[in-house]
């Protein structure tokens, strides 16, 4: 299956859907976004890393920050924080650049690693998206994290492969019938920057934009 560039889902939202699939639903088919210190940080800790501006030489190797990237077999797009092109007898051509290289995809998160396989799903889809660009296979990515400043190797296996494409499927379903799901609260929400919006509704039929509609409406009768 390929989906057309106006069915494409973005990249990022893969972060957000491993996380909660009600979080992801809330930002990305009803708009709903809230800042907390993590977002804030987060955000902040990106900056450098999508910097398009710093593409660097180092003999032989090539460094590009904020790289576009796409799928139409996945129906995703983005951007990778930083891709390095690696000098190689058995890499593949570069538009515009001698040689041949192996391609490796590096993703920078703030914190530490994760027992849960969000930031590793997020740089398959990411190595994914540039195998079918460039024609290429990418067996290995990194994880970057800001708080150990270490880089954590990641193996783009079958599994995590197959993992990645039945999410973004679900992704893809959700996305074409506009529903946002219930979930059962957690202590991960408490670390939600949405959990205003969507705790009030969290065992209701009503969706969050909905619920604004309704707590807002008396305020603009008694306005009149």
């Amino acid at each position: 299956m390929r989906y057309s560039e106006d069915e494409y889902l973005m990249l990022s939202g893969i972060q957000h859907f491993c996380f909660c699939r009600r979080q992801w639903a809330l930002i990305h088919l009803e708009q709903q976004w809230a800042e907390n210190i993590r977002t804030v940080d987060g955000e902040i800790f990106h900056k450098n890393a999508h910097d398009k501006e710093r593409h660097e030489t180092r003999g032989n190797q090539i460094i590009v920050r904020g790289m576009p990237v796409s799928s139409a077999t996945l129906g995703i797009s983005g951007e990778c924080d930083v891709v390095e092109f690696h000098r190689s007898e058995t890499g593949v051509s570069i538009h515009g650049k001698v040689g041949t290289y192996d391609i490796i995809p590096i993703e920078y998160k703030r914190g530490e690693a994760k027992k849960e396989d969000c930031d590793r799903l997020q740089l398959a889809a990411q190595a994914m998206c540039l195998e079918e660009m460039l024609c290429c296979t990418i067996p290995i990515g990194y994880l970057y994290y800001g708080k150990t400043r270490r880089r954590s190797k990641v193996e783009i296996d079958t599994q995590l492969r197959e993992k990645t494409i039945a999410m973004l499927t679900e992704m893809h379903q959700l996305y074409r019938t506009q529903h946002t799901p219930k979930v059962r609260r957690t202590k991960a929400c408490n670390a939600c920057s949405l959990k205003q919006l969507c705790l009030p509704v969290l065992c209701g039929t009503q969706s969050a934009a909905a619920y604004m509609q309704a707590m807002l409406k008396p305020t603009e009768e008694v306005s009149e």
